[in-house]
């Protein structure tokens, strides 16, 4: 994971409970690079969503990231903070607690469908009167939607087990490495399989899915840095740029260069 940032960052107040008069409010907001929310709670659960930019929100000393098209759910009355390390437009469903029970009491990473995507977009570029049956429906919509989510853990998952973990704070350190499945297990003195189930159970993700959210991680960073895109595929193991590349799309739904011009400003 990046390192803290060292310049000032901007603070945002957020006095929820002086903003939302409905059970459930939708917001926009468009955040600087470097936005910093002091830690707070409230009586409304969260699901934010950022349209562009990586948003991170910290609960117990435990980060949430939240690439695009993932969200972040944060149960009512639970305490956190968080930091936009980019530039953020984003969007935030807050559900009062009497609408959460069917809703994780976890915090998490809400794997939402593509209709909660599109229903966002349209009432963020469609002038919609928040008083509406409208938009009081489409809320609704988002509100079912969210409760058949999957709830993943972080974007990238850790574990404390002994043997994993080792493993885990390796591939941090050395994105680049192409060992197999089997070739880790067996210094580790475990067999394929048996890695392979350690994996699921802790991690919730195969190894190889686990170790391209790494590498996606680890390429925001770079690309925030402005190094280019054929030195950050190098770094990361890749034989070609059109491999990276592809593999970045498939996980952002942009290009690397198009992920960089969304932050031009960092």
């Amino acid at each position: 994971m990046p390192q803290r940032h060292k310049p000032t960052p901007s603070l945002k107040q957020l006095s929820t409970n002086d903003q939302i008069h409905r059970p459930l409010w939708l917001s926009f907001r468009d955040d600087p690079a470097l936005s910093v929310y002091p830690e707070h709670g409230h009586a409304w659960g969260e699901f934010i969503y950022a349209f562009n930019g990586v948003m991170e929100v910290n609960i117990d000393q435990v980060d949430y990231i939240t690439p695009p098209p993932y969200g972040i759910w944060l149960p009512p009355n639970l305490k956190h903070s968080g930091l936009n390390r980019t530039a953020v437009s984003h969007a935030t469903l807050y559900v009062h607690e009497s609408l959460c029970e069917h809703l994780p009491n976890q915090a998490g990473i809400l794997l939402s469908s593509p209709l909660v995507t599109a229903v966002l977009q349209h009432l963020k570029h469609h002038a919609i009167a928040e008083d509406s049956a409208e938009h009081l429906r489409l809320l609704h919509v988002l509100l079912d939607q969210l409760q058949h989510a999957q709830l993943i853990g972080s974007y990238l998952p850790h574990s404390e087990h002994p043997l994993l973990k080792e493993i885990l704070d390796y591939l941090h350190q050395h994105p680049a490495d192409h060992s197999s499945l089997d070739c880790l297990a067996k210094q580790h003195n475990m067999t394929e399989r048996t890695l392979a189930r350690y994996c699921q159970k802790e991690l919730g993700m195969s190894l190889n899915e686990w170790r391209q959210r790494l590498k996606v991680m680890k390429a925001m960073s770079m690309l925030k840095d402005n190094k280019t895109v054929e030195s950050i595929a190098f770094d990361l193991g890749y034989a070609n740029a059109s491999a990276f590349i592809n593999m970045f799309k498939r996980w952002m739904l942009c290009t690397p260069d198009q992920f960089r011009k969304s932050n031009h400003h960092l």
